[in-house]
């Protein structure tokens, strides 16, 4: 008896492995993750589950070691993913090894266990609710019983628990009828109670683990997938915070400019519509810096409109940054900030310089950008807190950074009253 416990363990070891390895792959999983599935997508689940387990059927057969051979499980858990057909397939593909070696019943066995398991499926009130089938039979009685929200889903958990102790007992009846080398057990003829039983529960344990391994799968996936969509909704949000708070302010510095100067109204209007064309058609999170620096020349030509002479701009960027991808109108939201609230304060105007430099750091290369001005600086008190503040400006930019890049990037803001604020960003190259 002790043996035979061994073996039971290391059978249902075996079924956890096979899931597992199979869950590594890119495209089972993604098949698992259809909702609705192909005749075809149904085969290619049920080939890769069955080919490994008729590999581990012909260990069985030619070695000591019977735990290998999860066949008869394998066949119904091909029926319970992928329906009837793919159980009936599944069932011949695994029966093959034995019965090529006169375990004639294992066919016809196999078979209607993987259509068992397509019956299964069309049972279910929902599809979702194979993957939340346990093992435990106290647990699905237990939801049964006080689970009155989701009644239907108990009821068939339990039916499912029953169909999976009925298919072992047919494997034991089968056994009881015809000769003991027509068909692999773990049992013989004679065996007490207690042994039919003990591998009854593994028999169901080995078919409701694969589904555990692979829900837990699918829900990682699941998890991922929604990660990135919250990302890029968190960022598309971020986005518009910005393109309406430059528009704007465009279109105020456009109607200061229609009385006094219409022909320099025009000229904005037409940098303005230029911008606005960029901005619409395109969608990407990043764009190379040679694009963004485009766009800033057309914000700054904008914003001279106003200043005139007041505003003087510089740029000094390494050549070898230029085609470095960078986040889409990152730069404007400083360059706006040092404008408003450091020149446009000032009598007599100011500059802005803008650097950009690749640097390495070991075996990674960094972008770093700079935004420096000569404006009227910014309060120790504020500049503590700047980050943190809620808003448009650095602190979106800072926000933005933290959505694209967690903490593999550095946004630090340097100032002093009546001297000026620089404005320090690096990245990954």
């Amino acid at each position: 008896m002790d043996r035979l416990l061994i073996t039971l363990l290391i059978k249902i070891a075996a079924a956890a492995s096979i899931a597992s390895i199979l869950s590594r792959s890119g495209r089972f999983l993604g098949l698992l993750m259809r909702d609705a599935r192909s005749i075809g997508a149904n085969l290619q689940l049920s080939l890769a589950v069955s080919l490994l387990c008729a590999a581990g059927s012909l260990v069985r057969l030619h070695s000591p070691y019977a735990a290998a051979d999860i066949c008869f499980e394998a066949s119904m858990v091909c029926g319970i993913v992928g329906g009837y057909v793919a159980g009936l397939v599944g069932g011949v593909v695994c029966s093959l090894p034995a019965t090529l070696s006169g375990e004639f019943l294992a066919m016809p066995l196999y078979a209607a266990a993987g259509v068992l398991g397509g019956l299964l499926r069309d049972l279910a009130p929902d599809v979702e609710d194979v993957w939340t089938f346990s093992p435990f039979f106290d647990l699905s009685l237990w939801r049964l019983v006080r689970n009155k929200a989701h009644r239907a889903r108990s009821i068939y958990h339990v039916v499912m628990l029953l169909a999976l102790l009925s298919a072992e007992l047919m494997r034991y009846l089968a056994l009881q009828v015809f000769d003991k080398r027509f068909i692999f057990t773990l049992y013989q003829r004679q065996s007490d109670l207690a042994t039919v039983g003990a591998v009854c529960l593994t028999t169901i344990f080995t078919i409701s683990l694969p589904l555990k391994i692979w829900n837990s799968a699918r829900n990682e996936r699941l998890l991922d997938a929604k990660e990135r969509l919250l990302v890029q909704a968190r960022l598309a949000a971020l986005s518009t915070q910005i393109n309406p708070h430059f528009l704007f302010n465009t279109l105020n510095t456009v109607s200061s400019l229609i009385r006094t100067n219409p022909e320099k109204a025009r000229q904005v209007v037409y940098r303005l519509s230029s911008i606005l064309r960029r901005l619409l058609s395109k969608s990407d999170n990043f764009t190379p810096l040679r694009d963004e620096l485009s766009f800033i020349d057309d914000y700054l030509s904008i914003e001279m409109a106003r200043f005139g002479d007041k505003l003087h701009f510089s740029k000094e960027i390494d050549e070898q940054a230029m085609d470095r991808l960078v986040p889409t109108m990152i730069l404007q939201p400083l360059i706006e900030n040092s404008i408003k609230h450091g020149l446009a304060a000032k009598l007599n105007g100011g500059s802005i310089r803008l650097s950009g430099q690749l640097r390495d750091e070991g075996e990674r290369r960094r972008l770093q950008l700079v935004v420096e001005d000569d404006g009227v600086g910014i309060e120790e008190e504020r500049l503590a807190t700047l980050l943190e503040q809620a808003g448009i400006g650095v602190s979106n930019v800072n926000e933005r950074l933290q959505v694209l890049f967690g903490s593999a990037y550095r946004l630090e803001v340097f100032s002093k009253p009546g001297a000026g604020t620089r404005t320090e960003i690096e990245i990954p190259a």
